[in-house]
């Protein structure tokens, strides 16, 4: 029975030292604070490295400039105003000749990067990313051997299976970084061999700089990886550009739809089109406004019900527009263009009047931010690639309504023949009030998603109607084939050239080669044929 006592009293000592080495003590919290700046930063490495509480208070606390030393002890001022002593955290009164510890920016630094080692230890698997995200861009930048314990006390076995595997990752390609000035070949090899699969942009630098390792078998492991960073950085901005073209072609699809229904079906000029974009932005604008005063916490949902109320109120102010206006000039382009501008000059002022000169914020709700992290440090932010899929939702909901239900029928048929179809029955100037409501509509969706990548102001629709009539014309008018089609060849073109030439001259060289075109081919890509010709 001794015997057993003196063994489980063994096995509680055992069990104990680990969390006794890990508590912070009275010499360790005075490391931190004085002393030659370089102990100072290995003292804060060393306390990141440990998953210890007063520790972490402590290095918050130094950070955040509320820590007090005098006489060899040290006190945290809590941020209620307590007073408590670092080791302990019990409260304690420092004398009035405490001071505070001085802190430089290598201090500071050391610092953010403890707190990034720190976040590690939590179970959110977004901090985790984010803290290895700010670590391993550090080691990119400049290696730090001092960092390694805490590197490699994240990578531990026992920690790691709680580790998110992508934090993991990045923590990996850090601590490789660091292995590169590592005096084992075997270590630089393996870090040779993680930067190349990394993807990161920084890490090819950091890869030239040791190309010249005396080890041979380093060196082919170097090179290796050079060559296999190279390729992904190039099939990554490859896809970049592509990514970004297509966003493009997104956008100005949405900003072309509405107008491929009232001009290349209805074949009226409408230049307050742009207004009725905005119009849709200022709808998103005043529903998330009552949202955060009525239902904040739903506010991360209330894009979904700005869609309905933007089509509602942009297809209202459509449908006054034909009723008041259109109606009495169909036939007469040149009449039904200055009334049209006209018409946005008003909706203009009327916005300033109602919201201010100035630009409105219309915030992302949380699932739209962010991005995906893709291979050679591309990413593709949320709101683009939402954009991208709501484009291609409204141009099937577009295609079916004018394909598949009575509206879209009688739009075609009073489209084709307009004295043919009233012998028939058909009321074309109630489909002509339809078809203009409905094409509006379609524009305030347009501004709703125009509202989550830049800013929502009166002028915001001057920026998209001369890209709209574009891509109408250049798809073929009545179109909506060639409406696709030129929208999405429009934006690649366009990003491809930016990548040549700049923003501005990719611009003209597009404008200059849509003239070309259309002398050489006035009715568009998809051409009208048949009866409809």
């Amino acid at each position: 029975m001794q015997g057993l006592c003196k063994r489980w009293w063994a096995l509680c000592v055992l069990l104990c030292v680990p969390a006794l080495a890990r508590a912070l003590s009275g010499a360790d919290a005075l490391a931190v604070v004085e002393g030659e700046v370089d102990e100072r930063v290995q003292a804060i490495t060393r306390l990141a490295a440990q998953p210890d509480a007063q520790a972490a208070a402590l290095l918050r606390a130094l950070q955040e400039e509320r820590v007090r030393v005098h006489d060899g002890k040290v006190w945290i001022e809590q941020p209620d105003g307590a007073i408590v002593r670092a080791e302990t955290g019990q409260p304690d009164t420092p004398p009035p000749e405490a001071e505070a510890p001085l802190l430089n920016n290598r201090l500071r630094a050391a610092l953010s990067l403890a707190q990034a080692g720190l976040a590690l230890q939590s179970n959110d698997p977004d901090r985790q990313r984010n803290a290895a995200a700010t670590l391993r861009d550090a080691m990119l930048d400049d290696p730090d051997a001092q960092l390694v314990p805490l590197l490699q006390a994240a990578l531990a076995p026992q920690r790691d299976p709680a580790l998110n595997s992508r934090a993991a990752t990045m923590l990996q390609q850090a601590l490789a970084a660091v292995q590169l000035g590592a005096a084992d070949p075997a270590q630089r090899r393996w870090a040779a061999e993680v930067l190349g699969a990394s993807g990161q942009r920084r890490a090819l630098a950091l890869l030239q700089q040791h190309a010249d390792d005396a080890d041979a078998s380093v060196r082919h492991a170097l090179q290796t990886a050079q060559q296999r960073l190279q390729r992904t950085l190039a099939l990554a901005e490859v896809s970049a550009n592509l990514f970004a073209g297509v966003s493009l072609g997104s956008v100005l699809l949405l900003a072309a739809l509405g107008l491929a229904v009232t001009y290349g079906l209805m074949g009226v000029i409408n230049m307050a089109h742009g207004e009725l974009i905005m119009v849709g932005a200022y709808t998103t604008y005043v529903v998330q406004r009552l949202f955060a005063q009525w239902a904040p916490q739903w506010f991360d949902w209330y894009l979904v019900a700005a869609l309905p109320a933007a089509f509602g109120v942009a297809a209202l102010v459509g449908a006054a527009i034909e009723r008041g206006v259109i109606r009495h000039l169909y036939g007469r382009p040149l009449e039904t263009l200055l009334a049209t501008w006209g018409l946005s000059l008003i909706l203009m002022q009327a916005v300033r009047s109602l919201f201010g000169a100035q630009n409105v914020t219309v915030e992302n709700p949380a699932w739209l931010s962010g991005a995906v992290e893709l291979w050679g440090g591309m990413a593709l932010p949320w709101n683009r690639l939402v954009i991208v899929g709501f484009a291609v939702a409204v141009l099937l909901g577009v295609g079916w309504v004018l394909q598949r239900t009575r509206l879209g029928l009688f739009v075609r048929a009073v489209t084709q023949n307009r004295p043919m179809a009233a012998c028939m029955g058909v009321p074309t100037g109630r489909v002509d009030a339809y078809a203009f409501a409905f094409g509006s509509g379609v524009a305030g969706l347009a501004g709703v998603a125009l509202s989550q990548i830049g800013n929502v102001g009166p002028d915001l629709g001057q920026a998209y109607i001369i890209d709209s009539f574009m891509v109408v014309v250049v798809g073929g008018v009545g179109q909506l084939t060639g409406t696709v089609a030129a929208a999405f060849g429009l934006g690649l073109l366009n990003k491809w050239l930016e990548g040549w030439v700049g923003a501005v001259l990719a611009k003209i060289a597009v404008l200059v080669l849509i003239v070309i075109f259309i002398q050489k081919r006035p009715q568009g890509l998809f051409a009208l044929k048949g009866r409809q010709a």
